[in-house]
């Protein structure tokens, strides 16, 4: 039995578990294709679709622009997102110069695969989000740091401000006094905090074996008290998840060790593993697009929503006996391509452009060196059907400044308009005045979609009149996942 693993096992387990929106599981089995269409949130943890700026307030934002110092004012506060399968979620932004757009399908993920990888930082953030507004209501989060006086828009501005000094190194100001008290607070006395586990992963996401073996081990990671596992429709009879001793699991617990068992007598083939469970996203989660160019977010808050994991099981009765898998190497700047074969003969395969061989048995990582926001698009193919189609684009970074305002041009697509948002639209939204309970999501209405006016008692000269904001080229997919579809399974 085979479970793919990469250098640095419990990291690489995790990464490759959250590689949905990175890998398209492929194909193996005499007969033709065997695996499932993926999207979005099949593959580990929440999915969700990017909503409006929803509770905001304005924030000025200093910093040196062709080497002089510029100010411009931004809607700095929460956005919202609907998990596909059921749930809400509030999240701060995390990528201030790049531009959000509404529509667009998000991905959790950990710190490693997101800007924030080589941010030490990233555990003040965290910080940040446990302390502050909406995890903390308002009164209580006033007489905590203070600060009375605030509101809903006013708390939210003031720790998204924070934030920002933090994950893109801006000078960040609300315009409101009061939340300036509050921002100086939270920036001072934030302390790094341990990331949080994501809320359900299965490692490996892509296990192989010969025919009469159990594959596995494959291990589930949830904060739930437990996950619903299932063979996805289509498999071949008989395929079942069991547990060390063979018998049959329906449901498992964060640290559970599962396999899949195939009978004997089953054609050589491919099967896909589902675990979902209901529980709150742990605050501090990042987000990224997996749909195109849009800012990463950080989860703020979470209602009770439906997440999900899938896992790949492939066998065979002789011969090679592929997978693979495609961790995003944040910090290497690229891929890390995880080829294994537990058959009995080598595999050679092409590799855009370089054949590689694994030998029987054996497992080799091939770094795939990328540019940042490069887009890539590769396929891996092997006997018995075996094909995987890798697409996306590296996106491990934050926006680095670009042009003077007045020069930047605000752009929309058709389908998908942009999001008033940092770095797109300003206006301030609606809402009470009132802090939510610790913990749960806060109200408020859609804000509105002007564009900020620039214009600040900053001691910075102003760049007066500007009501555009920076532009971020990128497009692709980050972490884009496409499975081919079977017609046999």
């Amino acid at each position: 039995m085979f479970s793919v693993r990469g250098r640095g096992a419990a990291r690489r387990l995790v990464a490759a578990a959250l590689v949905s929106g990175l890998v398209a599981a492929g194909a193996i089995g005499a007969a033709g294709s065997a695996a499932a269409e993926e999207g979005p949130g099949d593959n580990g943890g929440a999915a969700a679709t990017l909503g409006r700026l929803k509770i905001s307030d304005k924030v000025r934002i200093t910093e040196k622009v062709n080497g002089r110092d510029q100010v411009r004012e931004e809607s700095g506060g929460l956005f919202e997102m609907k998990v596909e399968n059921g749930g809400n979620l509030q999240t701060y932004c995390i990528d201030l110069r790049t531009g959000a757009r509404e529509g667009k399908k998000y991905k959790e993920v950990g710190w490693d695969q997101s800007s924030l990888h080589d941010n030490p930082d990233a555990g003040k953030i965290l910080w940040i989000l446990e302390n502050s507004y909406p995890n903390v209501s308002v009164g209580a989060l006033a007489d905590k740091a203070g600060v009375q006086g605030l509101t809903q828009e006013t708390a939210a501005a003031a720790t998204q401000a924070a934030i920002w000094r933090y994950s893109d190194k801006v000078d960040a100001t609300p315009a409101d006094e009061k939340a300036q008290e509050l921002t100086e607070y939270l920036y001072g006395h934030a302390t790094r905090v341990k990331e949080p586990e994501p809320s359900l992963s299965l490692s490996s996401s892509s296990v192989a074996g010969r025919l009469g073996d159990r594959l596995g081990p494959i291990k589930v990671g949830t904060n739930a008290p437990g996950a619903a596992l299932s063979v996805v429709p289509g498999a071949p009879a008989g395929v079942a998840v069991v547990d060390e001793d063979g018998k049959a699991v329906t449901t498992a617990k964060d640290g559970d060790e599962v396999f899949v068992d195939v009978p004997k007598g089953t054609a050589d083939g491919t099967a896909e593993i589902k675990a979902e469970a209901t529980t709150k996203v742990p605050l501090g989660r990042a987000f990224v697009s997996v749909q195109g160019k849009s800012q990463t977010m950080i989860l703020a808050g979470s209602s009770n929503s439906t997440v999900t994991a899938s896992a790949t099981a492939a066998w065979a009765k002789k011969g090679v006996i592929p997978a693979v898998t495609v961790a995003k190497d944040c910090a290497g700047g690229g891929l890390e391509v995880i080829a294994s074969n537990e058959g009995d003969e080598d595999w050679t395969f092409d590799l855009k452009g370089t054949s590689y061989t694994v030998a029987g048995g054996g497992t080799r990582t091939i770094p795939l060196q990328l540019a940042e926001d490069e887009a890539y698009n590769f396929t891996v193919t092997g006997p018995n059907g075996f094909e995987q189609t890798f697409e996306g684009v590296l996106d491990c970074e934050t926006a680095t400044p670009g042009p003077a305002p007045s020069e930047a041009t605000l752009t929309t697509e058709p389908s998908a308009p942009a999001s008033p948002s940092p770095s797109l639209a300003g206006g301030t939204a609606g809402g009470d005045t009132t802090g939510g309970t610790t913990g749960d999501t806060a109200g408020g209405t859609t804000g509105g979609g002007d564009l900020a006016a620039t214009g600040s008692s900053h001691a910075t000269p102003v760049i007066a009149g500007i009501a555009v904001a920076l532009v971020v080229v990128g497009g692709g997919a980050v972490f884009f996942l496409r499975k081919k579809k079977t017609t046999d399974r």
